[in-house]
């Protein structure tokens, strides 16, 4: 979606005369046009079984539905990678969507060429058509990720409560995107991405650190919800009554909050980094007991 940016003299623009900042990169969406193509086989199919009698047809509407569903897997086993590859530390899905819709394609293509044939002597050649279309199926589109990432050494137990508690965070973070759209206005939008931008900043950082979680929670869960609460209150008044002070408190609120979580994701890396020095400290200390010292 094209979207216009203010500039110095733009209504949009601050007080101030500077452009609203925006360090959000262009998003490819990992989904893409090859993958949306895999729903219309399903079309073709039912349209070419529903006159060649009612065994054609139930096996063609079944192998369009395998078809469908297939297809649908595939999209959320690509957003699944997706997210997967973006993050540091994660964990493997649950369930192998990108997989499973191969061996589903397999199972339609068989049901379809079955729709088609004539006789069943040739059902070989349904089965051969199937394994051949799922094996093309993996390897246009691979695998799901079979393996955690980042995982080695952390507390499984810690690391559910933060992927809890990440999940919660993110659901406010949509919440909140959902309700801007009904007001309509671009300065308040950009300004929110800006304070989400801020926010998952802080998220990424309690993935990578679980330790983190204590001090983060309240702002992950409660301040999160907050925001959320005063951005559908905004969205219902900016919407009806176009009120200019009600938009200007909320882009002070944003400010306040995009601060304060960019604060408090700084503390924490700052936190890490005395934790490391004082690490480094006490095995140059136990080296030295040791007789060992290094030079600087």
């Amino acid at each position: 979606m094209a979207r216009q940016y203010g500039g110095k003299y733009s209504p949009d623009s601050k007080k101030d005369g500077t452009a609203h900042k925006s360090t959000r990169r262009a998003e490819v969406n990992p989904v893409g046009g090859r993958a949306n193509v895999m729903f219309f086989p399903a079309i073709v199919l039912v349209a070419t079984t529903l006159r060649d009698g009612a065994l054609s047809m139930s096996i063609g509407l079944a192998g369009a539905a395998v078809w469908i569903l297939s297809a649908w897997l595939l999209r959320e086993g690509l957003l699944a990678e997706a997210e997967f590859n973006t993050r540091k530390i994660a964990r493997r899905p649950a369930v192998p969507r990108k997989i499973l819709a191969g061996f589903g394609v397999g199972l339609g293509t068989a049901m379809a060429v079955t729709a088609h044939l004539d006789t069943a002597g040739d059902m070989l050649a349904a089965i051969l058509f199937g394994i051949c279309a799922s094996a093309l199926h993996l390897v246009a589109f691979g695998i799901d990720p079979l393996k955690s990432k980042g995982m080695e050494g952390i507390d499984t137990f810690q690391q559910d409560r933060v992927a809890r508690v990440v999940d919660e965070a993110e659901k406010h973070l949509a919440a909140m995107s959902d309700a801007m759209r009904r007001a309509g206005d671009r300065q308040a939008a950009a300004k929110l991405e800006d304070f989400q931008d801020a926010a998952r900043t802080l998220i990424r950082t309690v993935e990578e650190d679980p330790r983190d979680l204590t001090a983060a929670r309240k702002y992950l869960g409660i301040y999160l919800q907050g925001a959320r609460d005063a951005t559908v209150k905004f969205a219902d008044i900016f919407s009806r009554t176009q009120d200019r002070a009600a938009r200007d408190d909320y882009l002070a609120l944003l400010d306040d909050l995009e601060q304060n979580f960019a604060a408090r994701t700084q503390k924490s890396l700052l936190d890490d980094r005395s934790d490391l020095t004082i690490e480094i400290d006490v095995l140059r200390e136990r080296l030295a007991r040791e007789g060992v010292r290094l030079e600087r």
